[in-house]
C-alpha cells in the first residue's frame, strides 16, 4: 500500500487533529524533533516513538518546529502527562548547518525539498528552553547524537570555545546517551508504575544534574570516577584532555564506572551503561509497525534526501570497534557490535521488496562499517577487562572473531531473493580486517570467499574504502593502520576483479588538515595516489566534532593519552592548503604545487607529483584533463564538419 492510500493514522500524530484520528485527547509523551518525521528505523525519533507507542502510552511528535514566530507548534498538544523527549534529529544541529570551513549549508537532507533554515543552531538546547519556558513544571529528557555527544565538557568548534554539558546549558531534567532503547523501556516502565521522572537517578545509561550538597544516588553496584570540573577545564587545556581519556575509556567498558563532575555549584552524574543490546533488544527495535514512509504532510513539498538515499536498505547491526579517534560513531552506538538476527533482517526485506517503487536494487546491506555483522571477543571475560577504545588498532585483538562467514551466507541469501536483482553494499568496507599482513586472526578462505561476493555481486560500479591517509605518523594519531596494507587490499582486489573479468574502480577516502599532518604528508599523499592510478575526487576537510580524540588535539594541542604535544593545522589558510593537495591534476593548481615544494625544499615530490618540465608533447604525458578537452574540441569540430 503506498503513502497517498494509507491512513494518517498509521503514522504517530504530529497534528491535534491526527490527535483525534487516533481516538485520543491528550499525550502522555510529545517528542520534538529537528528532523522532518519519517516513520522508518533509520530515523531516531521514529524508533523512540515507536518504543513508548509499544509500551502503551499515546506520544505524538512536534517536527521541525517553527521557534521564531508565537511558538504555536510547541503549545499545539499542551503539556505531556510525563515528559517531553527533545533530540535535535539524526545529527547534531552544527554538523547539520556549516561546513568544516565553517560556512553555512544551502540545504539540508532531513527536510523536505533538501531546504535549509528549519531547524535553529544547538538545536536540542533552543527547544528545550522554548518548552521550559511555556511548560515548567513538565520534564524534558534529552536524546539523539546532539545531546549524547555533548553530555560532558566538550569543544565546541563553531563558537571556538568549551562548553558545559548540554544538560546544564539547556536547563533539561534528564539525559539519556547513545542508542536510547535500553534505558527509554526502564524509564517508562516505573513512570507507568507512578515513579516520578525526578526520582528516577540511577537509570543506566542516562545523565542528571544536581546541586552539589546533595548526597550521590545510592548504587552499590558502581565505582565512581571523578573528572576535572568545568572551570578547571576552562583555565587549563590539559585538564579538558585528561577528562576525555576517562570519558572515552568508561564509554568503552563492559563494566563500566559512574563519571562525575562539578559545574559551577551543580554536580554532573553520568551513569554507566547498559551492556550492549541483545539479538532479541535490537530486533524489537527493528521489528516495530513502521509505515517506513515520510508522513504524508510532506507529499507537496518534496522528497527528503536523507530518507531517498535508505529507503531501500538495510542496516544489519549498530556500533563500530574502529574506535578512529576523528570518529564519533563508537562515541554514540559503543565498540560492541549489536547485530540483528538473520529473521529480523529477512523481514525488513520482505517489507522493502512489497513498496510499489521498489525496482529490484537494495541500495546497501550494511551498518556503520559493512562487515562488523557478529562480530565479537571469543571469551568475554576478557573484554570484560579490557580498557582499550579499539579492538584494532594498534593491532587486531587476538580475542575477536573476525570471521566473515556469516555476513557472506546472508549476502547470498539476499541475493537468492526472487525480488532482488541486486544487493549493493554501499557502506565502507573495513578493508584491514581483510589483509593477513594485519589481521592475524583472518580465516583467509572465508575472507576470500566474502570479497569474491562482494566484488561479483554487491558493488553498485566503484567500491568506497576509507584508508584516509598515507603517512604513518598521521595513521596512528587517526588509529589506522599503515597504507602499505591498502596496498595489499587492492591487490586482492584487482586480483579477483581480473578472475571474473570486472572493472570497478576503487574509491579511496582521504582526510586533509587532521591533527598530525602536515603539509609535506599531503603532498605525499597526493603523489602515492597519483602513481596508484588514482585521481582524487570525493575528499573531506576535517571537521572538529565534540567527543572524538582528533578534536581534543585540535583545541588542546596534545594527545589526550600521552599529553605531548601535538601539531594540528587550524588556520583557514592551513586548512585550504592541505586541500588544495588532493586537486594537483587541476590546472589552476599546478603552479600553486610547484611553488610549494620548491619552497620547502622537495624537489623528488614535485617531480613526483608534477613530473619533470618537458617541451615535448604526447599523449601519454598529457594530462586527463587536457585529453578530455582536445577529445571534446575534436568531436565538435567533426560534427560541425558533418553539419556543412
Amino acid at each position: 500500500m503506498n503513502q497517498k492510500r494509507r491512513p494518517v493514522s498509521d503514522w504517530l500524530p504530529i497534528t491535534k487533529k491526527e490527535l483525534e484520528a487516533h481516538g485520543w485527547e491528550e499525550l502522555d509523551v510529545v517528542l520534538v524533533s529537528g528532523d522532518a518525521y519519517v516513520d522508518h528505523p533509520s530515523f531516531g525519533p521514529a524508533v523512540i516513538g515507536r518504543i513508548i507507542e509499544s509500551e502503551g502510552f499515546k506520544v505524538g511528535i512536534i517536527p521541525q518546529p517553527n521557534w521564531q514566530d508565537d511558538l504555536r507548534d510547541f503549545k499545539k498538544f499542551g503539556a505531556p502527562k510525563y515528559f517531553f523527549g527533545v533530540t535535535s534529529g539524526c545529527m547534531d544541529s552544527m554538523v547539520n548547518h556549516y561546513t568544516a570551513g565553517k560556512r553555512k549549508r544551502s540545504t539540508d537532507s532531513y527536510t523536505p525539498g533538501g531546504q535549509a533554515g528549519f531547524r535553529p543552531d544547538y538545536a536540542t538546547s533552543v527547544y528545550t528552553k522554548i518548552l521550559k519556558e511555556l511548560y515548567p513544571d513538565t520534564p524534558v529528557i534529552l536524546g539523539g547524537i546532539e545531546a549524547s555527544l555533548r553530555r560532558v565538557t566538550h569543544y565546541d568548534y563553531w563558537s571556538d570555545k568549551l562548553m558545559p554539558s548540554i544538560l546544564e546549558t539547556s536547563g533539561a531534567d534528564l539525559l539519556v546517551y547513545g542508542m536510547g532503547e535500553q534505558p527509554l523501556r526502564d524509564i517508562l516502565k516505573l513512570l507507568k508504575k507512578g515513579v516520578p521522572l525526578d526520582s528516577l537517578k540511577t537509570i543506566p545509561q542516562t545523565a542528571i544534574l544536581q546541586p552539589k550538597e546533595e548526597s550521590l544516588p545510592k548504587n552499590k553496584n558502581w565505582e565512581d570516577v571523578d573528572l576535572n570540573s568545568h572551570e578547571n577545564c576552562l583555565d587549563d587545556k590539559i585538564s579538558y584532555a585528561k577528562n576525555f581519556k576517562i570519558v572515552e575509556v568508561e564509554s568503552n567498558k563492559l563494566i563500566a564506572r559512574r563519571i562525575l563532575q562539578d559545574i559551577g555549584e551543580k554536580r554532573l552524574i553520568i551513569n554507566p551503561p547498559y551492556k550492549t543490546m541483545t539479538e532479541n533488544e535490537i530486533d524489537q527495535s527493528f521489528d516495530l509497525p513502521y509505515t517506513r514512509l515520510p508522513h504524508p504532510k510532506y507529499h507537496k513539498r518534496g522528497d527528503i534526501p536523507a530518507y531517498e538515499m535508505i529507503k531501500f536498505s538495510i542496516n544489519m547491526h549498530r556500533g563500530c570497534f574502529g574506535g578512529c579517534s576523528f570518529c564519533t560513531i563508537s562515541a554514540h552506538q559503543g565498540k560492541f557490535i549489536a547485530s540483528r538476527s538473520e529473521k529480523s533482517i529477512m523481514r525488513e526485506v520482505e517489507q522493502v521488496v512489497e513498496d510499489p517503487d521498489f525496482k529490484g536494487y537494495l541500495s546497501d546491506l550494511g551498518g556503520p562499517s559493512a562487515n562488523m555483522y557478529r562480530m565479537k571477543g571469543i571469551d568475554e571475560a576478557i573484554c570484560e577487562k579490557c580498557v582499550s577504545p579499539s579492538c584494532i588498532h594498534p593491532v587486531v585483538c587476538s580475542n575477536l572473531d573476525t570471521n566473515h562467514k556469516p555476513l557472506t551466507n546472508l549476502y547470498k541469501k539476499v541475493d537468492q531473493h526472487p525480488k532482488i536483482k541486486k544487493a549493493f553494499v554501499g557502506s565502507g568496507i573495513r578493508y584491514d580486517l581483510l589483509v593477513k599482513d594485519y589481521n592475524k586472526n583472518l580465516d583467509e578462505e572465508s575472507a576470500e570467499e566474502y570479497l569474491e561476493q562482494v566484488v561479483t555481486r554487491h558493488v553498485s560500479g566503484r567500491l568506497k574504502v576509507a584508508p584516509e591517509h598515507t603517512a604513518d605518523d598521521t595513521l596512528r594519531i587517526m588509529r589506522k593502520p599503515s597504507f602499505k596494507h591498502f596496498h595489499k587490499f587492492k591487490e586482492s582486489y584487482d586480483r579477483i576483479q581480473k578472475r571474473n573479468g570486472l572493472n570497478q574502480p576503487l574509491i579511496p577516502y582521504f582526510i586533509s588538515s587532521h591533527p598530525g599532518c602536515k603539509e609535506e604528508d599531503m603532498a605525499n599523499l597526493a603523489a602515492e595516489t597519483k602513481e596508484m592510478g588514482f585521481q582524487l575526487e570525493q575528499v573531506q576537510d576535517f571537521t572538529p566534532t565534540p567527543m572524538t580524540v582528533a578534536t581534543v588535539i585540535y583545541y588542546a594541542g596534545v594527545h589526550p593519552y600521552t599529553l605531548k604535544p601535538t601539531f594540528a593545522p587550524k588556520t583557514k589558510q592551513e586548512k585550504k592548503d592541505q586541500h588544495r593537495f588532493f586537486f594537483w591534476y587541476k590546472p589552476e593548481n599546478r603552479q600553486w604545487v610547484k611553488d610549494k615544494l620548491l619552497h620547502a625544499g622537495k624537489p623528488e615530490l614535485l617531480e613526483r607529483l608534477v613530473g619533470p618540465k618537458t617541451n615535448k608533447s604526447s599523449k601519454k604525458e598529457m594530462p586527463k584533463w587536457l585529453k578530455e578537452k582536445r577529445t571534446k574540441q575534436s568531436q565538435f569540430k567533426s560534427k560541425k564538419r558533418r553539419k556543412h
